[in-house]
């Protein structure tokens, strides 16, 4: 019998259209790495004009000095100082005038001139010393707005500073001195608690529109006040506003309005704020069963009526 040889299976061969694509896909990426080199052999180069670049670089330089001339020089300005250049030599020409012993606080604008200093400089100065401006020390001139540097130094030899005249400071002082300063009296109004207004009450520290009002109120269910402790159970005052106050305040006249416990009825007793209708009803309940009193002590005898409610209603009843 015949043996046959086994094929291996064909792993490494291709196709005759693999071949093709492999191929194809070789030469293209050949042509996209040799592109740079074609095409830089096949355009012009740009001529470049190097003097027109030149220029322009040129003009951004000038340029870029100018917009920086205008802060080169800064002006300090104020109503009451002098105005000065932080740089003296911003104009280059200083004319050179007379040198003679002056005042910078008395020349006139000519003097100035004289000695040098430019007419806008002088009027400058001139304009200072008219609005009660003054130089105290010859180096004060340095302080001149237009007063350039090597003019101070020019000039600081020959300044001389008369005193400023104290007289008029003397006098003013003298008179200070011999002046006495009094401080103010003011006289306290006393407050009447029973014939005081609320315009009265308002004007006592700690005393407003309402709480005027709410005073003014209880004094009249009251029938008024019989002592100034009593003001303080107004309704909604502070005690510490009242004893503010209490020293401001007095009583004209105690002379209150009284009801008369033996014939007053329960509607005419009940809207006093000491006995209300309780209180009130008891009395007339006793005076119906034992009759009338006969002294305003007798309501004692009613169990209700305690010292303390004795105390503060008697000085409103009465039994005539």
């Amino acid at each position: 019998m015949k043996q046959h040889k086994k094929q291996s299976p064909p792993y490494l061969s291709f196709t005759r259209k693999e071949r093709v694509a492999i191929i194809s896909v070789v030469i293209i990426m050949m042509i996209y790495s040799c592109m740079p080199l074609i095409i830089a052999f096949v355009s012009k180069p740009i001529p470049v004009d190097h003097q027109v670049f030149e220029k322009e670089i040129a003009k951004l330089t000038i340029k870029e000095q100018d917009s920086t001339k205008e802060f080169t020089y800064r002006k300090y300005s104020n109503e009451n100082q002098y105005n000065q250049f932080p740089e003296k030599n911003y104009y280059p020409d200083v004319v050179k005038g007379e040198l003679f012993y002056f005042d910078p606080n008395t020349i006139s604008i000519e003097d100035w001139k004289r000695l040098g200093i430019r007419e806008k400089t002088a009027n400058t100065i001139h304009n200072y010393i008219s609005k009660g401006g003054h130089f105290y020390k010859p180096e004060d001139i340095g302080k001149i707005w237009g007063l350039h540097e090597d003019e101070v130094k020019r000039l600081l030899p020959f300044v001389r500073i008369a005193a400023k005249p104290e007289s008029s400071n003397r006098n003013y002082e003298s008179q200070a001195k011999d002046k006495t300063y009094e401080k103010p009296s003011y006289t306290i109004r006393p407050c009447d608690v029973n014939y005081s207004d609320t315009a009265a009450f308002i004007a006592l520290p700690g005393i407003g529109s309402k709480l005027a009002a709410r005073i003014v109120a209880f004094r009249e269910k009251l029938g008024g006040f019989y002592k100034i402790d009593q003001l303080g159970e107004t309704y909604g005052l502070p005690d510490s506003t009242f004893q503010k106050i209490k020293n401001r305040l007095v009583i004209g006249s105690n002379n209150v309005k009284k009801l008369n416990i033996n014939t007053a009825t329960v509607d005419e007793l009940k809207v006093h704020p000491y006995i209300r209708y309780n209180i009130a009803n008891a009395i007339v309940q006793y005076r119906t069963q034992h009759g009338n009193f006969s002294l305003v002590s007798d309501i004692k005898k009613i169990m209700m009526i305690t010292d303390e409610i004795y105390e503060k209603a008697s000085p409103y009843l009465t039994v005539k």
